[in-house]
């Protein structure tokens, strides 16, 4: 019994306006999905009003995503080289491509154990390459007896990052810093202590560690560990409007989706992922408006109860 006449799904996130609270989390080499790759997902994404964000093992470079998607909410993910000096030139080729923030990966000094990766041997195909290097760095992803990436990733990824190197990383831009794959109040209160502008909740698909919590599981526990300090985003497990409605009303300013928007590339392009976020934000308003919900302040945490609630009734 609540005026939903009228439903508005925008937000605010880093101080930027969006139409709807659902974006792109960093996916690699989408090229591999349809031709036009991180530039197709980065136009709908812009067409629908969300955030995209462009992984660092792209397939489409930092400067070809901008041309393509001038009018997108751009943010660029990042891991830390052993070369600090090829960390260092991303950062300043995005932000003279007008991305509007960093996201650095923290959960990720080295990839977890893909087992189809390893069976299948896993390797970038030949007429595509990591769109932001040269050389071994951008054709290195092969292998002839284990997962092409995993050892790319041992090669090259600097196992030794500390919270030390967000310092560092923060001295070096003005962007605003996003930490992704934040899983404990812990390291969310270490993360806002140190100033950093949002935390991106993540269990990287699910694909690092066996066994580690659900995105959904900690968000709680990291949004009152913040306490306000800076945002909190939630990446994984987003497959409908409620669990972006579920996301929100647990604290979360924003949701990011990998899988999803691949399926949708891969389907149909640009036009694919534009359906997705379709769905997905026409859900969002049908779960709205039958909650009574006519903007995202109206949702509350009070409408989200954990199943094991009713377990001990």
């Amino acid at each position: 019994m609540r005026d939903v006449s009228c439903r508005d799904q925008s937000t605010t996130v880093l101080g930027t306006k969006v139409a709807m609270p659902i974006g792109i989390a960093p996916t690699a080499m989408q090229r591999m999905a349809h031709p036009d790759g991180e530039c197709g997902n980065a136009r709908a994404v812009g067409a629908m009003g969300g955030v995209f964000i462009l992984s660092t093992l792209s397939t489409s470079s930092i400067e070809e995503v901008g041309a393509a998607a001038p009018n997108t909410v751009k943010w660029f993910q990042l891991y830390i080289y052993n070369d600090r000096d090829v960390t260092r030139k991303l950062v300043k080729r995005a932000e003279q491509t007008n991305f509007r923030a960093l996201v650095l990966t923290v959960d990720a000094p080295v990839f977890g154990i893909r087992i189809a990766d390893i069976r299948n041997k896993f390797t970038l195909p030949p007429h595509l390459s990591l769109a932001n290097f040269e050389g071994i760095k951008a054709t290195g992803v092969k292998s002839e007896s284990d997962s092409g990436i995993n050892e790319y990733v041992k090669k090259l990824f600097d196992q030794s990052v500390t919270w030390d190197d967000v310092r560092w990383l923060k001295s070096i831009t003005q962007l605003p810093l996003i930490l992704k794959g934040i899983l404990t109040a812990d390291d969310a209160a270490i993360a806002a202590g140190l100033g950093v502008a949002a935390i991106l909740v993540s269990n990287h698909g699910a694909r690092q560690v066996d066994f580690t919590p659900a995105s959904i599981e900690v968000l709680p526990e990291i949004v009152k560990a913040v306490n306000g300090q800076c945002e909190v985003y939630l990446d994984g497990g987003i497959r409908q409007g409620t669990d972006v409605f579920k996301a929100l009303a647990l604290g979360a300013k924003m949701v990011f989706m990998g899988r999803p928007a691949l399926w949708g590339l891969a389907c149909g392009g640009e036009d694919g992922v534009k359906s997705i976020l379709s769905i997905i934000k026409n859900e969002l308003d049908s779960v709205m408006g039958l909650t009574g919900c006519a903007t995202l302040e109206d949702i509350k945490k009070e409408m989200v109860v954990h199943e094991s609630h009713y377990s001990h009734l």
